[in-house]
């Protein structure tokens, strides 16, 4: 494996930028840049409510890929769920390990917080990533609706 999954720094800022990005531009979304910016401070300030950042980082310890994970109570559960937000890896990159490794990564976060979920969503249309998600999940009958 020519890379690994580290928590995301400080130094990441440029290059978690432009996968950061690159991901809302895949789901062809906008997000303003303060928003953006507001992201990634909350990445960097460990504060219950706040999302983690993890990375895979090159040999270099380049970053090519991203997971935002948030943890939050359950009304279901005496426990903490854990929300996979966003996972992307820069698409010269991808059908090597990195997705799988960065969910794995997630995985192991909500282990060590006694989470007795990990969820995440994308749309129908990302078939690709969805041949991942089945391999490492099981997909829930639930449909999500939003304001």
């Amino acid at each position: 494996m020519d890379f690994h999954i580290r928590a995301l720094a400080e130094r990441d800022h440029a290059a978690w930028l432009a996968l950061f990005r690159g991901y809302v531009e895949f789901y062809k979304a906008h997000v303003p840049e303060e928003v953006i910016e507001l992201t990634w401070r909350r990445l960097l300030t460990p504060a219950d409510g706040n999302p983690i950042g993890l990375v895979a980082a090159d040999e270099r310890d380049a970053p090519f890929g991203l997971a935002h994970v948030l943890f939050h109570r359950s009304t279901w559960s005496p426990t903490w769920y854990c929300y996979l937000e966003d996972l992307f890896v820069d698409p010269a990159r991808r059908k090597k390990g990195a997705g799988r490794a960065l969910i794995e990564a997630v995985y192991a976060e909500a282990d060590k917080r006694q989470c007795t979920r990990t969820y995440w969503a994308t749309q129908e249309f990302n078939t690709r990533a969805r041949g991942l998600y089945d391999q490492v999940a099981t997909k829930s009958e639930f449909v999500q609706y939003r304001r």
